[in-house]
């Protein structure tokens, strides 16, 4: 029998199925999915089975050293999406097999040294051996290679290679009772017999540690295994990220019309097992969650499964709160937030079916669920679920894949529609549900405009308008809540002299340096270069340089200047660092630790506290002038999503924009909380420009440190393309990008729009070879990127 294997070698040249031969000692116990340990040239590697087959072409071949797993970790519609993926989003196999599986799971390589005949080996030695075997940096730290040699040169010790995973399975030290025995009759006393009913309450035992929490020493135990009524075991411990974590149980809500309406419509869908993909259109607060509560219930009540996607880790604490408090054990939580012990821990109980509902980012999508009910999106247009790493993927295009295959309902869900989406849902390629009222009944937020213009008319040089400075102080004196988005963490922009127009510039990217005050430095965002901030102009030594902006950390000082009696948590990248930082510093907040909370987009979405009764947008064109065809519809859906914060419970809610363009559509369109007038108006402008949805694109970016080499290949990308393409569509560049150099290497651009290219695929997928092998021998580099997000 053959096994076809993809190996572990992140290269494009060994991308394909090797033939290897199972043993006949493996002979009936290896399936596709499996991990094995396989010959590769000099090495081992780990290797995934994709197939079995009874012939092959070659003559000779090696055989499978070793089986990884019994129990195959990727299920069989995981094989066919990999291969599915490699070639719809030109990838790398094993790359799309790894971004499925957790990285516990990627193969470890520890060089070994093994005893091929002990008897030759001086004592002395043979005490360093574990069995028959060595680790080489272990002999390496305590300096007995030179006596280990002559037995290599002769070959009575090989050097050899171990293939383990990442994490293993945690194990504690516990007893069970043995099988048959009459534990009654044999405890001496009372001790004895309440170690023993405490042990029966748990078929497979119980560690040391838990039978100590029950008051029951390791003494006791002992003596009962001496007596022949315990036996030692390793019990399997799971890594629970939320052990320390109560939650309360919840209960069904009444659905209101608009609510039943959308539960019936998809649940008919799914009890005709229909791959059916719906709209979900609710108003911030019109109770999106509880209808996928409720449609998730059902899909459990039938023993099968649900997966729920999230754009962002801060929204995890809150979603997992609320399926926790419904579902309770049967919740897995997958994101990046969680340590890799973590992680590889919820995977395994999605994997052994412990676990039905998986709640996490976008990786989640890839949950190896078996009999999947249902999939939701939750704030469907968030950028962050297109992957920008490489393989370059979108979470909803996977979920379209996986709800066919299932034959289930795909519910994507948000207050501000992607473009694309609902241009889908409006042709009827996607059924569209609207729930356009409250839950609570409460009126969407009262909205003010600040016009940052009439205010520095005015002399007002501040950070905050008169109203907005007016409303806070206000919110603070009643005790109530405020939230204020920047999306800009850092303390200053950039810094300026005011005399000669001198910028500081990173010297590895056409980019300038932020500002950090909490680390008094001067940072890229783009390669991580710092240096020191200057006091006097490099340029003409003047003493006139200041920061220039204004970031998170800046406004935070002005907070405190400003307002009596604030207290201000800041939610960035600077201060959620920590594992378990989201959630405390929304349960500090919850918990009226602070009355402001100040922060990036993180906090823009998904929050519910009932005292929120203000929202302050200190900047609405910090995306609105950025070079992106979307960033109209950005700043629409981030001040959208940011109001529907205030107002959430019975205290009427209040929302201050402050923009220098207080005329722009997009500001305009979310004061009045008119997505359907913001999408046409919106819709005009992508039509003119031929930009989705009324064209699909591909954005391929090159790079190189000689700009001559990145020029001279770029004529050949371009010539490829045009031999692939139809007169129909639209190929831009090649031209520099918008940042020019990033760590020294000079990056170009091309832009394809199309309509429909058959050949496309074909094209790229040749593209993608051919510069793989230019990036072996001479590091050019091309990324190539189907349906951007981002082309920066």
């Amino acid at each position: 029998m053959i096994a076809k294997v993809i190996v572990d070698v992140n290269s494009k040249r060994v991308d394909r199925l090797f033939d290897y031969l199972i043993p006949d000692h493996l002979d009936g116990q290896i399936v596709p999915g499996m991990r094995v340990v396989v010959p590769f040239g000099p090495r081992k590697v780990q290797g995934y089975v994709i197939a079995l087959s009874e012939t092959t072409e070659y003559d000779k071949l090696k055989p499978i050293i070793g089986v990884q797993d019994y129990v195959p970790e990727l299920t069989q519609e995981l094989v066919a999406l990999s291969e599915w993926m490699s070639y719809s989003h030109v990838s790398k196999r094993i790359a799309v097999l790894d971004a499925m599986l957790p990285a516990a799971l990627k193969g470890k390589y520890r060089k070994v040294l093994r005893m091929t005949d002990d008897t030759e080996i001086h004592d002395d030695l043979i005490c360093y051996f574990n069995g028959d075997k060595l680790y080489l940096e272990k002999a390496q730290q305590l300096e007995i290679m030179p006596l280990l040699a002559p037995y290599i040169q002769s070959g009575i010790i090989i050097e050899d290679i171990e293939v383990t995973q990442q994490h293993k399975v945690r194990k504690l030290l516990g007893v069970k009772l043995k099988d048959n025995v009459d534990y009654e009759a044999l405890a001496k006393n009372d001790k004895q017999l309440a170690a023993c009913e405490e042990v029966l309450t748990n078929r497979d035992g119980l560690t040391f540690v838990e039978l100590e929490a029950r008051g029951i020493s390791k003494g006791v135990c002992n003596t009962l295994i001496k007596n022949g009524v315990f036996e030692k075991v390793e019990l399997e411990q799971t890594r629970d990220p939320f052990a320390h974590k109560v939650f309360f149980e919840d209960t069904k809500k009444v659905l209101l019309d608009e609510q039943q309406a959308a539960f019936d419509a998809i649940h008919t869908a799914y009890q005709n097992k229909q791959s059916e993909t719906f709209l979900l259109h609710g108003v911030t607060g019109s109770g999106k969650t509880e209808v996928y509560l409720q449609l998730i219930s059902e899909v459990l009540d039938n023993n099968q499964q649900a997966i729920v996607l999230v754009p962002e880790i801060a929204l995890t604490p809150q979603m997992v709160d609320r399926f926790k408090s419904r579902f309770g054990e049967e919740v897995a939580v997958l994101h990046s937030g969680l340590s890799s012990g973590e992680r590889y821990d919820e995977w395994r109980k999605i994997k052994n079916q412990t676990a039905s509902v998986s709640v996490g980012a976008r990786s989640s999508i890839f949950a190896p669920f078996k009999n999947v009910g249902i999939i939701i999106i939750d704030e469907e247009h968030e950028t962050t679920y297109k992957q920008e790493d490489y393989p370059r993927y979108h979470a909803r295009e996977i979920a379209e894949w996986r709800a066919k295959y299932h034959q289930c309902p795909l519910v994507l869900g948000s207050a501000t529609p992607s473009l694309e989406t609902y241009a889908r849902a409006e042709k009827g390629v996607y059924t569209k549900l609207e729930m356009l009222t409250r839950a609570n009944q409460q009126a969407m937020p009262e909205m003010h405009i600040a016009n940052m213009r009439d205010e520095l008319a005015n002399g007002n040089r501040s950070m905050f308008s008169e109203i907005l400075r007016e409303k806070i102080q206000e919110k603070i004196d009643k005790d109530e809540q405020v939230v204020l988005f920047l999306n800009r963490r850092g303390h200053a922009q950039f810094m300026l002299c005011r005399d000669c127009g001198h910028v500081p510039m990173c010297p590895n990217c056409d980019i300038s340096l932020t500002y950090h005050k909490f680390t008094d430095e001067l940072k890229c965002h783009y390669c991580g270069h710092t240096e020191p901030p200057v006091n006097v102009c490099p340029s003409c030594g003047s003493e006139h340089i200041r920061e220039m902006g204004i970031g998170t950390q800046k406004v935070e000082e002005i907070i405190y200047e400003t307002f009596r009696d604030a207290k201000v948590i800041r939610m960035d990248n600077d201060t959620t660092r920590k594992k378990g930082s989201h959630e405390k510093l929304l349960e500090q907040f919850k918990r009226k630790e602070a009355n402001i909370l100040l922060g990036t987009q993180m906090i823009a979405k998904g929050l519910d506290f009932p005292d929120i009764t203000l929202v302050g947008v200190l900047n609405a064109d910090t995306m609105l002038n950025l070079p992106d065809f979307r960033a109209s519809e950005k700043t629409f859906q981030l001040l959208t999503q940011v109001s529907g914060r205030a107002g959430r419970s019975t205290k009427r809610g209040e929302v201050v924009i402050q923009t220098y363009n207080p005329e722009h559509y997009a500001v305009q369109y979310a004061m009045e909380h008119n997505y359907k007038g913001f999408y046409k108006e919106e819709m005009n402008y992508r039509r003119l420009g031929k930009y989705p949805p009324y064209f699909y694109m591909v954005y391929l970016n090159f790079s190189h440190q000689d700009l001559r080499k990145v020029l001279l290949e770029s004529k050949h990308i371009h010539q490829i393309l045009l031999q692939h393409l139809t007169p129909g569509s639209y190929v831009l560049g090649p031209a520099p990008s918008p940042i020019a150099r990033i760590n020294n290497q000079h990056r170009f651009q091309i832009i394809i729009k199309f309509k429909s290219e058959p050949e496309l695929l074909k094209a790229l997928n040749y593209l993608d070879d051919y510069y793989h092998e230019q990036f072996v021998k001479d590091k050019f580099t091309l990324h190539i990127d189907i349906n951007p997000y981002m082309m920066m």
